[in-house]
Order: C-alpha cells, then structure tokens, then sequence
C-alpha cells in the first residue's frame, strides 16, 4: 500500500524545516561562542529552548486537539519564519536578543508538535505507521546528517544573518507544502481557563486509564533514563577520555551511528513495515550485547590500540543504530495506534512532558560518576540497569508489548471528550 499524497506532502514539508533549523542549531553556537567565549552562556541558550516547552507543552497539546491541526501547524511555521526574517531586517543580533528570540522560538515550536504529532497517524493507514514513522525518521537523519556541514559551511560564509535567512525561507518552504495537505478536523474551541486545566487532567489520568499505553510509556521512560546518558554523556566520554580519539575520530563515529539508524529505518519502510514490532526484543538483546562488546573495549581488560578500537567501535556503532530503530519505531507507532485522535494532542503532550523530567534523572547522576569510577564501571551499571527493566517487561508484558492496540479498550477509558 501506498503512503500517499498527504503523507508525502508533510514528510517534504517537514524535511524542509528540519534541514532549515539544522543549519541555525549549529551556527548559532559558533556566533555564540565568537561573541561570548562563554560555555555558561551555551547552556543558557540550551536552557531557553528546553525550559519554554516543556512550560507550555501541556497547553499546546490541549491547542492541538481543539482547533484545526492543519492550519496550526502551517501557521506556526510562518509565524517562525517571520520571527526570523523580523530578527534579520531589525538586526535584533544581541546576545540577549537572541536569547529572547531562543524562548520564543521554543514556544513557538511546542504548539507547531502538538499538532503536527496529533495530525501525522491520520494522514496513512494505522497499519502503515511503522512504514511512515521509518520514512520520517530517515529523512530526519538525513538533514542530521548534512545540516552540520552546511550549517558551518553557511556560517563562514555569511555568519548567522545568512543562517537565519536559510532557516527563515524553509520555514515558508515547509508551510508552503503543508498547505496542500487534505485534513479536515472539527473540535469544540477552548471556552476558558478551566476547560485548559480539565484537558490537561484528562490527558494524564487517560494514560494512567488505559493499561496497554501505560505499560509502553513507562517502559519507554525507564530505558530512557538509562539510555539517554549512555548516548549523550557516557559515551562520547569514553572516545574522548578512555580511548583518545582525534576529534575527526569522533566525529564518524557519530556518523557511523547515525548511518547504521539511517539503515535500520529503510529496512523497515522497505522491508519489514508493521512486522517490525515482532523483532523488539531480539532488538533489544542485539543491542544488549553490542553494550557488553563497547564495555569490553573500554575496560582495561582490552588492550587494544586506538585504530584497532576505532574499527571495532565502527561496528558496534552501525548495529547499535539500527537495533535503536527497531526499538524506538514499533514502540512509537504502537503508541500512536493506540491513542484516538480526539485526544492525541494533549496525551501525547503529557507523555513528553514526563519523558522530558524523567530521562534528565540519568543525565544528572553519570557526570559525577564519571568523576569517581572508570568509566567502564559506569558503563557496565548503565547496562545492569537496562537489562533489569527488558527482563522484567520481557517477563512481566511481554505479550503486552509484542501486540498492537487500535484505539483503547472500551472498558479500560471512558469515552474522551472531543
């Protein structure tokens, strides 16, 4: 079956975007640091885009289920676009200026995903969604990808006024295509402040209703805990650290990882489709065991040279990229099955919002740990840890997590209000 034009019209859109605010996301810190030198004021602009969204996410959500999800996120992506042409044409390119403009953007963008996340599962047949979420993804790592190289490429050449533009026209270029989109959605508009709150409960307490959901979203934030810190601390600590990588080294390696997703999700739009969810937690023990060869290499029981730990390291990265898209795919689009669109908006807006508090709790803890253990220490609890929760959902929900669920069981959730 075909994807079809909806589908095609929003993927095009949002690829544009994405590339766009690939090369700003790497340009901007460079004329950060140009102008400051600081790493204070880098987390500062990190903050300003986390803080904001993760604020006004429960009432984006309860905007994107109210109001036509259409024409909200087409609006949002002009409004961004002409945001951005405004900072160009008014030379707003003060520090604090674009720390202002940071907040606003994240803003922005957090009402432009609730609608775009509630729209996307009814723009292809439920049982294309793996096939859809894998399409997307690649073409997400694909402006991953090339955006880096242009962003830097970009920004010596016109420094970030020229980014900005870049960034400002695929915002108009994805609004453009999102126009075409057919999708026609009819809700009751927000009456006031207390309808707001009594959304954002009923977000919350329909998670905690429907057993299925609350099974994967709980086992989704427990392997986040573990596995976000591993990506974003652990590991690029221990290239750097333990096995002293050229920064060009570590660079691929990223490359290499992000190639081996990039695989992982066109096998599964290609070949594998809804089939993949069977392959869960055979993904899981790949990546398991590619986990236990990273911490072998790291350890002292290795002895490897860095070349020879940078060809097996290139391995290990390929298969962990494409086990994470076997995991994080069918895991996605069974959440997507299983929420009905009337509410998608503001329940996927909660799950955000307790993945996002959630998965920090490991980001916090490895640091200092990383300053008291070998680094191969820590690693080797990180994956204890995980290997507890698969055991326990492989024992406890392992046909919960291995079976799909169109909509929520009626005796589970009360009818939500549109």
């Amino acid at each position: 079956m075909s994807l079809g034009r909806n589908f095609w019209l929003f993927a095009i859109g949002r690829f544009i975007s994405q590339l766009g605010w690939a090369v700003q996301d790497v340009a901007l810190p460079l004329y950060v640091l140009d102008k400051t030198h600081s790493g204070s004021m880098m987390t500062l602009f990190i903050l300003a885009e986390i803080i904001p969204s993760i604020i006004v996410m429960p009432f984006a959500g309860v905007v994107g289920d109210r109001y036509n999800r259409k024409w909200l996120m087409v609006g949002f992506d002009l409004l961004r676009g002409v945001l951005l042409f405004g900072v160009i044409a008014f030379n707003f390119l003060g520090i604090y200026q674009l720390l202002a403009v940071q907040i606003v953007m994240a803003i922005l963008g957090s009402f432009f995903s609730a609608g775009t996340g509630a729209m996307f599962p009814d723009l292809v047949d439920k049982e294309l969604l793996e096939k859809a979420n894998s399409t997307v993804a690649s073409l997400t790592i694909i402006a991953r990808l090339l955006g880096p190289a242009l962003g830097g490429l970009i920004y010596g050449i016109g420094g970030i006024k020229l980014a900005m533009l870049i960034n400002a026209v695929s915002f108009f270029g994805s609004g453009l295509f999102e126009m075409l989109i057919r999708y026609e959605w009819k809700a009751k508009p927000i009456e006031g402040l207390g309808q707001v709150l009594s959304d954002i409960k009923e977000g919350v307490r329909f998670i905690f209703r429907h057993s299925y959901l609350k099974t994967l979203m709980t086992f989704a934030i427990f392997m986040g805990i573990f596995g976000a810190p591993f990506g974003a601390v652990l590991l690029p600590y221990a290239m750097r650290e333990v096995l002293k990588f050229t920064s060009v080294q570590f660079g691929l390696m990223e490359s290499f990882f992000m190639g081996g997703a990039l695989l992982g999700n066109i096998l599964i739009a290609v070949k594998f489709g809804k089939n993949a969810g069977r392959f869960l937690f055979r993904a899981m023990f790949i990546n398991g065991f590619v986990m236990v060869v990273f911490i072998w290499l790291i350890s002292p029981a290795s002895g490897l040279g860095r070349n020879e730990a940078f060809a097996l390291l290139m391995a290990v990265s390929i298969i962990m990229g494409v086990a994470e898209a076997f995991i994080d795919i069918p895991i996605q689009s069974k959440i997507q099955r299983a929420v009905p669109s009337e509410v998608r908006g503001r329940v996927f807006s909660a799950l955000g919002i307790l993945t996002r508090i959630a998965t920090p709790l490991g980001l916090v803890l490895v640091g200092p740990l990383l300053n008291i253990y070998p680094a191969w220490l820590v690693a080797f609890g990180m994956w204890f840890g995980m290997a507890v929760v698969v055991v326990y959902y492989w024992v406890k929900y392992r046909d919960v997590l291995l079976k799909d669920v169109d909509g929520p069981p009626a005796a589970e959730v009360e009818n939500p209000r549109p």
